[in-house]
């Protein structure tokens, strides 16, 4: 006997599909759902390439390579600098953030620019300026110092594109309910920064993981530096292949801490009427300090970089502007940047949108999945890709296509973590009313979330191409040469090679 069906939600109404079975995905998310599939299988080639040749070298070798007293002075190093480093900059990100779009800081505008200035400048060259002022800079705490003041921007931007966006009510409700400013920011505003703070602590600890000649300029060894003075100086590979699955290991355990900590709470607004525009709070007898400390800040961690970058320049003379090497290298810096960081943010939709609009436990592992490679040294991506390449692709080999997919590994955790917070702040509820007024999902898309999500895409595409343009090891072993012409930012190669050599410490 067949029983008609009445509409959905009438008395009286059944359905055919049973209890516990589950309604099947639309075609949009399934096929979502292949391509970050196939994303995830691409950005896990240099993972790929570490256990392959950690296979090849033997247990016994392996393990006499992993457990020794070395490895266990650069596990304790690094653990220490990320330990240190990530809570200062989630307390100079947030608290920049939220003096810029929550106070009546006098010029807000213009520090909004200047905290995100720091990085425009290389961590190595950061790291070669505050050497040069302070000769006798090394160890520790000189890496926490280098390492806070070049990626304290990384927790700024998403943290303040978030407060921008966040909707004042709650802040009113709050105070209507007697809270004050300070217990408002701790038990309302921090709360809903969860999503930005995790993102960008994750960046930042994944930088520390992947740095190399911030630390090697102080005489401070990680496990990249030690990576390095391997392949560099022994051409040991097998030593550094060991090395890099220990990187590996830790950066397993830092996921598995940001996915803890990131919750499952929901930050969108659904509401009638407007959001209201953000209120300010009057900082009075504060706004010297906060002037002060801001001033202080940017001096530290831009002015004094930039002031010894203009020395050099002064110092090379006019001939470093020689338009037969200079424009070409600018032109291609600028070409790469722009392309590697387009191809990025696109690659990174997919990813953001399953993981943040249908959370599960496949969304998360593959969304985590190219977390990895950015914590593994340029030398070793790209030496992964030269690999592969040559041996499955020889046509790809020293091409620009190879390049960008390098890159598009190295920094896709930079755009995935600003898109991500920007479509936590999206209500799905205004896509799925345009899709129930006639709207195709991909129109209703691009229509209303991309348009909401568009700032947050902007910031995260904005930081890829500044780690592009910055880049050097994977840019060096990958870039696509030809004869007369310099290999792509060649800039950043020409000022490395303008300094001493890293001081290295044999492993």
């Amino acid at each position: 006997m067949t029983t008609k069906l009445a509409a959905p939600g009438t008395p009286g109404s059944t359905t055919t599909a049973g209890r516990g079975k589950r309604p099947r995905p639309p075609f949009g998310v399934s096929a979502l759902s292949v391509l970050a599939v196939l994303i995830a299988l691409f950005s896990l080639i240099p993972l790929g390439y570490v256990i392959v040749m950690t296979a090849a070298t033997g247990w016994e070798t392996a393990v006499a390579l992993i457990f020794r007293e070395r490895v266990g002075e650069l596990l304790l190093n690094t653990v220490l600098l990320t330990a240190i480093t990530v809570p200062l900059c989630l307390v100079l990100g947030v608290g920049g953030a939220w003096l810029v779009e929550r106070t009546t800081l006098r010029g807000h505008k213009w520090w909004a620019v200047l905290l995100a200035a720091p990085l425009a400048i290389p961590a190595f060259v950061n790291s070669y300026a505050w050497v040069s002022a302070v000769p006798s800079l090394e160890g520790l705490w000189s890496g926490v110092l280098i390492a806070t003041l070049s990626y304290f921007p990384l927790v700024y931007i998403p943290a303040a594109a978030t407060l921008s966006r966040l909707d004042p009510a709650i802040e009113q409700s709050a105070a209507a309910l007697g809270l004050g400013a300070w217990r408002t920011f701790f038990r309302v505003v921090l709360p809903q920064l969860r999503i930005a703070m995790t993102g960008g602590a994750l960046l930042v600890s994944l930088h520390l993981l992947a740095e190399y000649g911030a630390f090697a300029m102080i005489r401070f060894d990680t496990f990249t530096t030690a990576i390095m003075v391997q392949y560099q100086s022994t051409f040991n590979g097998t030593a550094g292949n060991m090395l890099a699955s220990v990187l590996v290991f830790l950066c397993l355990i830092l996921l598995l801490i940001e996915v803890r900590s990131r919750g499952s709470a929901r930050y969108a607004r659904i509401g009638s009427g407007a959001q209201a525009g953000a209120l300010r709070l009057p900082l009075h007898a504060y706004q010297l300090p906060a002037q002060l400390f801001l001033v202080a800040l940017t001096a530290l961690a831009f002015g004094l970089p930039l002031t010894f970058v203009l020395r050099w320049i002064v110092a090379g003379g006019p001939e470093i502007w020689a338009a037969d090497e200079f424009l070409p290298a600018l032109l291609q810096t600028l070409m790469y940047g722009l392309a590697g960081a387009l191809a990025t943010t696109v690659v990174a939709f997919p990813m953001a949108y399953l993981a943040v609009r249908h959370p599960s436990w496949f969304s998360k592992a593959l969304e985590l999945s190219n977390y990895i490679t950015s914590s593994l040294p340029g030398i070793v991506v790209g030496l992964a890709f030269v690999t592969v390449s040559i041996k499955a692709a020889p046509d790809l080999y020293q091409t620009s296509a190879l390049l960008i997919a390098a890159y598009v590994l190295l920094f896709l955790p930079r755009a995935l973590v600003n898109i991500r917070s920007g479509l936590a702040q999206a209500p799905k509820e205004l896509d799925e009313a345009a899709q129930a007024l006639g709207k195709p999902p991909l129109l209703a898309f691009l229509r209303v979330t991309l348009r909401l999500t568009a700032p947050a895409a902007a910031g995260g595409a904005a930081l890829v191409f500044l780690a592009i343009v910055n880049e050097l090891t994977a840019t060096l072993l990958l870039s696509p040469t030809a004869p007369g012409r310099s290999p792509p930012n060649s800039g950043a190669k020409a000022a490395k090679s303008t300094m001493p050599a890293p001081r290295r410490t044999p492993c």
